[in-house]
């Protein structure tokens, strides 16, 4: 299986999300990206918009469901939100969709900032592995992988997509 290219799919994305944001008449959205690989993707999209807005990032480490089980990763920091979250329109950005916890557990973190007015999901690849009911508004490319795949983002500049086979 051969992956799409991480810049074309930043730009067909950028038509989307524009398209998608003036049709719900959205004019000054709030942008972050989850920590890491969706902090790389909403900074290559905003680049690709040619929009100069503050980028927010989120670590949802402490948020996931799974924090009990595995443990703290090393490098956990802090979240940055340089803006009001309360009545926001926010674009919330990540670069690989597979169960949907990591977007569960942005959005409680979200609210414990605020209550937003909305907030339009933005993946740069929707694995449709779905444990849980969540779906992008805008996605660059959907994926169906094996059960012994992986999909790893590198980057930030420039971004890499690498098929990993755990079963090697």
């Amino acid at each position: 299986m051969s992956l799409p290219n991480p810049a074309e799919l930043i730009s067909q994305m950028a038509i989307r999300l524009k398209a998608h944001l003036e049709h719900r008449g959205i004019s000054e959205p709030r942008y972050i990206g989850i920590r890491t690989g969706g902090v790389w993707v909403a900074q290559a999209l905003l680049d690709e918009l040619g929009s100069d807005s503050p980028l927010g990032t989120l670590d949802v480490s402490f948020y996931r469901d799974d924090f009990s089980q595995n443990g703290l990763h090393p490098q956990v920091r802090p979240s940055a939100l340089p803006f009001e979250i309360e009545g926001q329109d926010l674009v919330l950005i990540d670069d690989v969709l597979m169960s949907g916890r990591t977007i569960r557990a942005a959005l409680n973190e979200l609210f414990d900032y605020g209550r937003p007015a909305s907030v339009t999901l933005v993946c740069l690849l929707d694995l449709d592995a779905g444990e849980l009911p969540i779906r992008p508004n805008v996605v660059g490319a959907t994926l169906s992988l094996a059960a012994h795949e992986r999909v790893k983002l590198s980057g930030p500049s420039p971004l890499v997509l690498e098929l990993q086979d755990l079963a090697l």
